[in-house]
């Protein structure tokens, strides 16, 4: 695994980071709050992570989600109330409060979005490899 500075990945890891903030500040509608920032932050996690480091993109994304689902674990055995930092808005920020299912869907989703957007951007540029090959194919003839 190479370490890199991949602008592709950078850019989106950081204007979703500024959405999450934006959401965490100023939206308040739970559907937007609860599950579309669960989707949102394993996008973050990931472009971060692939910003970073040159990984597969299914190794990547399996490695997001089961850190996620790891978070959400430490939700579900109340690792809040056992450190004492119940109170602790970065810690409750951070891990989380409450085990839900929903939140682990979210997750799926959040990554079934990026592999299937991925896979989409794969073929896509395949594409235009092909094409470009033809033309060059072509002008050289």
């Amino acid at each position: 695994m190479k370490t890199i500075i991949n602008r592709k990945y950078l850019l989106p890891a950081i204007l979703l980071l500024l959405t999450e903030i934006f959401i965490a500040y100023y939206v308040y509608n739970k559907l937007i709050r609860n599950y579309i920032g669960d989707v949102l932050v394993v996008m973050l996690i990931y472009s971060f992570i692939k910003s970073f480091w040159d990984m597969p993109i299914f190794k990547a994304a399996l490695y997001v989600l089961l850190f996620a689902y790891s978070i959400e674990f430490l939700q579900y055995l109340q690792l809040l109330k056992f450190l004492e930092l119940e109170d602790s808005k970065i810690a409750a920020v951070i891990l989380g409060r409450n085990f839900t299912w929903i939140d682990m869907g979210a997750y799926t989703v959040g990554i079934c979005l990026i592999i299937i957007t991925e896979k989409i951007l794969l073929k896509r540029n395949n594409l235009l490899i092909v094409k470009q090959n033809k033309k060059e194919k072509i002008q050289i003839s």
